[in-house]
This record gives C-alpha cells, structure tokens and sequence, in this order.
C-alpha cells in the first residue's frame, strides 16, 4: 500500500509548530516566579520632589548617569538576552504633598504614598508581550531628616555621623535613608524607590542601589541564599556596580544561558579611587585609576564638588597629546579645610567607548571626625553644632581649592542701593528687580582674565528677560535668558559680531519659571563662553573675544564693572557668586 499524505493538514501542523517555537524563544528569560517575560525591560526613571522643596540644579546629568550604568551592566550579565532600557523623565515629578506629609509613618508609609500618587500621575502601564515595564522613583528626600552630603543627621540637639562607612570608603546604607521595591506580580509590572541617601550624593554602590531596587526585586529576585559580592547581596559594600555581577545561580533561574564576554573593557576596569581615603586639610589627594589592559584613551576630564548645588568644577583636562599612556594618578589639588568632596570622572577612548564615574569621600582633620556644616545647608537640618566663632564683619570663608578664589557678590553690595535704572530692594536678605523695561544694576566686583558667575534666581513674576553683564578681555557683553517674544522664549549671548538676539548662540526654550528658583553658571574663558541652566548646558560659543560687544541700550558708568538686569519681570536673587578661574 502507498502511504496517504493530508497536505492541508501536515501544512496547518507545521505552521503550528513554526508559531509555537517563536513564541518560545520570544519569551526565553522570565521573571522570577516564571509569569512574565522580561525580554525587554523598560525601566521608566522619574525625579520626585516634594511641594515644598525645590530640584537640585543637575538632578538630570545624576539621573542619565544611573541610567546609563544599569543599562550597561545588566548588558554585560545577560550579553543580549535581556535588554534593559532605562528612559529618564525629562520633567521633574512635583508632588501634591509636603515632606512632612510624606514622612508620617515608617519608611514602608512613605514608600507606598510616593510610589501610589507618581503611578497614579503617570498613569503607569502593566505587562504586555513585548515589554515588562517598571517604575523608578528618585527621591529628593529621605524618610527622616539627613543631610546626605555631610553624611549628618540631628539628634538631641546636635548633629551626628550616619552612613556606611569603612576604612575610609563611603557606601549608601543610611538609617535615616533606604530603598523599597514591589514585584507585582497580579499586573505584571514593577515598583522601585530610592531615596536621596541612596542616589543624591555617589558614595561607591550607589549604582549597585539603583539596579538592586530599580531592576532586580522589581522582577522579583531576593537576596542571595548566602552572602557575597553580587548585586543582590553585598555588592553596594563592595565598590561601583561594575565591580559586581548578577549571581549565575539566579541568572540561570531567569532563564539566562551562560555565554563569554569581553570583561577588558572600559566599563568593566576603569576605577578611580582616592588617595589617600581620608586626607586631611590642604593634604593633596589624587585619584588611582585602573584601566582595561588595552585602551588607548583620547580624553579625560576630572571635576569635583565640595558643596551640594554648586556647580561642578574641573580640575583635571587631558587631551589626546597628553594620554599617549593612561593616567595612574590624577591629581585633585588640595582642600583647605574639613569638607565633603563628590568627584566624577569622564573619559573618552580612542574607539569612542566612553566612561563615567561618580566618587565621594571626606576631607577630615582625624579620620574620626567628622566635617559638618557651618551652617544649615540643608533644610532637614533644625539644629548644627556651634560654628566656628568669627568676627561681626568679617564673613565665614568660603571653601576654596586651590586653584580658586570665590566672591559672595551679594554680601559686597551696599545696603542702600544705587541702580542704573529702577529701584532695586533687599526683602529678607535677598536681592530684588523692579518690574521694569531695561532695569540694571552694577555688581561691586570686576571680571578676572577667567571666571565663572554663579547666580541663583527666582523669577516673581511671569519669567522674562533675565540679564547678566559679563566681560572678556575687557569687552563687555551680556548673557540674556528667557526673554519673550509672542510664543519664544529666546536666551543667547549678545553681542556677537554686533548681532544681538537671534545669532548663532540663540536658543529657543523655556529656563525659567515664576515661583521657582533656578540655578544660572556663566564661565567665561578666553576661547569662549559657557552657560548651564539647572544643570543643562544651554550655550557654549567658542570665538575670539573681540566678537563680543554690549548694546548701547544695557551700558553702565563703570566699564570694567560686571552687571545684572531684568526686562519687565521682578527677580529675587538669592546667591551671586564670582570664582576666578587659573
């Protein structure tokens, strides 16, 4: 007898077969109890901050940072089996709540309220084939009053040390701090907190923090049946993120088949550690660097921090001619006093891989005490201890390095004001512009051959044209933000080449807003000028210095004096300050 093929039929079953397969390999790695693929993860990363607070000046640039060192970490541990995008919300997440609203109950109270109100505002999604989405939430606070960057909270009356520290090394771990996540598993979808003590200030493992909230237990990993240097036991103790891994046995659970990869790479090598751990006032400090085997490097740039919303400022630059061998040593400079210090280091090969690594350590006078504040930096701080004891008029020295020097402009100005144009006031120690058409005032300071102005303002009105009068090689210009034209909100630098508004350098976007302070850097070198906004950079002209030149309209009586204006909005200035730059 020959056999009798049903065509139609052995043709269904082997496209049966066929989808069958691909759903199988669709869906390869799981979530922990098996229920969801996790494929594609897609972590969406917000900044939340409390209604009475105001956002740190470059809460964007910390969050791009984790972001991106999640996403290649969890690419080296599965090499493709997973992938992990991590998107930043571009707005801050402003909450209907005060802090001490948030902060009635326990860490687990103000971990639900803040995860609820931000899923709920978001309208956050669940699971579908394609993706398994999570939620990750960067506090500006903590559960209990810490300031994170001395690393200091108040206690009967005074301040005292709290954090994870050991020989030397600073890692997140704060009582008054923590972190929370929720796998939930009835929707499919993800929940993940970190609070300021765990992400604000880098101590060494605060990228371990993000990824161990923000991706591991929100796909439902635990910690390790025993403890060692993975991501999801101790590795936050042990150093950065790249100096962890993902424990096999949990990968393999997952759905992970193991696989080489490249572990001589710029992400899995560079460090950058200071030494020494603990160096004292006007100490130098350098940091060690350790370097993939084979990396050819084309740039390297080294800023630090010494106060929490500062500007960042660069100590180290290397270019191309200067790396024919990766640096050992960086050299930081010296400290003049007991201070916190956060660093971060950005680096550059010759095959465009890049790097970035964010530090912390202490500046202290004996390894066991602590700096603390002169005075409370920090709204959580009620109580400080007694500062040091100066006299009536003399004001309390600024942190210096030492290749700076720093000028509080506001306390130069006299009491009874002098303007150029409108009547400028002091309300509550703080500068104020009349709501005046080209209103100015002249700053007691001249500008040195570099520098950078640091002005923090709050627009009372309607933001509009915010005026700052600058001078390079002794031709004066002004930096103008936020001026209105119908639906523009146009900033650039005029003049140049004679043109005011609208050359080269102009920029259409909202920077200011009424009610809300901002934080303006202007530096100002030969080769050019710079200007950041809240921590983004907004214009950065490189040209020769006789280009710039300052309408009639904005002149002052001093020419070698710098100035500060407004157009037809009141500002309240809160802080100018003028570093000379060498």
């Amino acid at each position: 007898m020959r056999p009798c093929f049903n065509y139609p039929l052995l043709f269904i079953l082997f496209l049966a077969t066929i989808l069958n397969l691909t759903h199988q390999t669709k869906g390869q790695l799981k979530t922990w109890d098996g229920r969801y693929s996790i494929d594609q993860i897609e972590v969406t990363m917000v900044y939340f901050v409390p209604k009475d607070r105001q956002p740190i000046s470059d809460w964007r640039e910390r969050l791009d940072y984790y972001a991106k060192r999640i996403e290649q970490f969890h690419e080296r541990e599965f090499q493709g089996q997973s992938k992990l995008s991590v998107k930043v919300r571009p707005e801050v997440f402003e909450s209907r709540f005060t802090t001490e609203q948030l902060r009635v109950g326990d860490a687990n109270q103000i971990y639900f309220k803040t995860m609820e109100e931000v899923d709920k505002g978001l309208k956050f999604g669940r699971a579908t084939d394609d993706v398994f989405p999570i939620l990750l939430v960067m506090s500006e606070i903590n559960w209990r009053p810490l300031d994170d960057f001395f690393r200091v909270r108040p206690k009967n009356g005074k301040l005292e040390f709290e954090g994870n520290y050991n020989q030397g090394r600073h890692f997140p771990g704060a009582e008054s701090g923590g972190a929370r996540a929720v796998y939930w598993d009835n929707v499919g979808k993800g929940w993940g907190l970190v609070s300021a003590d765990g992400w604000r200030v880098p101590y060494s493992g605060s990228d371990c923090v993000v990824y161990h909230e923000g991706v591991g237990h929100t796909i439902g990993l635990p910690h390790t049946d025993d403890a060692n240097p993975s991501v999801m036991s101790l590795g936050q103790y042990y150093g950065w993120i790249h100096e962890s891994y993902v424990d096999p046995t949990q990968k393999r659970k997952l759905g992970w088949k193991p696989q080489e990869f490249d572990k001589d790479t710029l992400f899995s090598k560079f460090t950058a550690i200071p030494a020494p751990a603990v160096p004292k006032p006007n100490e130098k400090v350098q940091l060690r660097c350790t370097w993939p085997d084979s990396v050819a490097l084309a740039s390297v740039t080294v800023e630090v921090q010494t106060r929490f919303g500062a500007p960042w400022m660069v100590v180290k630059q290397y270019g191309e001619a200067e790396l024919s061998a990766p640096p050992q040593l960086i050299e930081l400079g010296t400290f003049d006093r007991a201070t916190p210090v956060s660093y971060r280091i950005r680096v550059t090969a010759k095959d465009q891989s890049q790097a970035e690594l964010y530090g912390y350590f202490q500046v202290r006078a004996t390894e066991n005490k602590f700096p603390v504040p002169e005075d409370a930096v920090s709204v959580d701080l009620q109580v400080v201890t007694e500062p040091k004891k100066i006299s009536s008029d003399e004001p309390a020295p600024p942190m210096t390095l030492r290749f700076e020097k720093e000028v509080d402009v506001l306390k130069e100005l006299p009491k009874d004001l002098v303007a150029v144009l409108g009547q400028w006031t002091w309300k509550d120690g703080k500068l104020e512009s009349p709501k005046a058409y080209g209103a100015r005032l002249e700053l007691p300071v001249e500008a040195p051959e570099e520098y950078q102005m640091v002005y923090v303002v709050e627009p009372l009105d309607d933001a509009n044209g915010l005026i700052l009068g600058q001078s390079n090689e002794q031709n004066r210009f002004l930096v103008l933000l936020n001026y209105r034209v119908e639906s523009s909100h146009l900033s650039a630098i005029e003049n140049i080449g004679g043109q005011n508004v609208g050359n080269e350098t102009t920029v259409d976007r909202a920077l200011l807003v009424q009610n809300r302070i901002s934080q303006v850097v202007v530096t100002v070198r030969k080769a050019g000028v710079r200007v950041e906004v809240d921590g983004q950079p907004i214009i950065d002209w490189k040209g020769n210095a006789r280009e710039l030149s300052l309408s009639e309209y904005w002149e002052t009586p001093n020419k070698n004096r710098l100035f500060i204006g407004a157009y037809d909005c009141r500002y309240r200035i809160h802080r100018i300050t003028l570093r000379a730059l060498k």
